[in-house]
C-alpha cells in the first residue's frame, strides 16, 4: 500500500469575483465554448498545481474529477433546447464530462490517465483514485456548480507518493 502525501490542497468555495480573468491571464487564453463548471475545473485544477510549485503535471500522473452532479446546468439547458425542437444542442457537449477532462488537460498542457467519477462518498472516491496511481501522483478535484443556495465550490488535491 503506497502511502501519500499532499503536495498541495486549493479550494474555491465560493471562488472569488475575478476568477475566470484569473483564469485567462494564467493559461494564456480565455476558454471559448466550454460552460461554466469546465471553466471552475480548469481554475481550481491549475490553482491547485501553481500552489504545488509544479508548472506541469508529470505524463505518469492520474486526474481524477468527481461531482455530485456534473455541468447541471449544461444538462437542464441542453434538455430545454432539445425540447424546444432544436437538433443535438450545442450546450449538450458541454454537459459532457469528456470535454471537461480534456479541456483541464489542455489547460495544463498534460495528457494521461484522467476519468470523471460520480459518488456521494468523497472517501471511496479517494480510494479509487489512488488506486494503481503510479509514481507521478494525483491529482483529484471536486467541482460543483451553484445548487440550493450553495456557491461554486472546486476542491482539489495535488497528491504525491511518501
Amino acid at each position: 500500500m503506497t502511502a501519500w502525501r499532499t503536495a498541495a490542497h486549493f479550494v474555491a468555495h465560493p471562488p472569488p469575483a475575478d476568477w475566470r480573468d484569473e483564469l485567462a491571464r494564467r493559461i494564456g487564453r480565455r476558454p471559448r465554448r466550454v460552460g461554466l463548471w469546465t471553466e471552475l475545473a480548469m481554475y481550481g485544477a491549475r490553482c491547485c498545481l501553481d500552489a504545488a510549485g509544479e508548472t506541469a503535471l508529470p505524463d505518469d500522473a492520474r486526474l481524477r474529477v468527481a461531482s455530485l452532479r456534473g455541468a447541471r446546468e449544461a444538462t437542464l439547458a441542453g434538455l430545454s433546447q432539445l425540447d424546444a425542437g432544436m437538433p443535438m444542442p450545442f450546450t449538450f457537449m458541454q454537459s459532457q464530462p469528456a470535454l471537461m477532462l480534456a479541456e483541464v488537460g489542455r489547460c495544463l498542457e498534460w495528457q494521461g490517465d484522467a476519468s470523471f467519477m460520480l459518488c456521494r462518498d468523497p472517501q471511496r472516491l479517494l480510494a479509487l483514485s489512488k488506486l494503481g496511481a503510479s509514481s507521478g501522483g494525483l491529482l483529484f478535484g471536486t467541482v460543483e456548480e451553484a445548487h440550493g443556495g450553495e456557491p461554486l465550490r472546486t476542491e482539489w488535491w495535488r497528491l504525491v507518493p511518501a
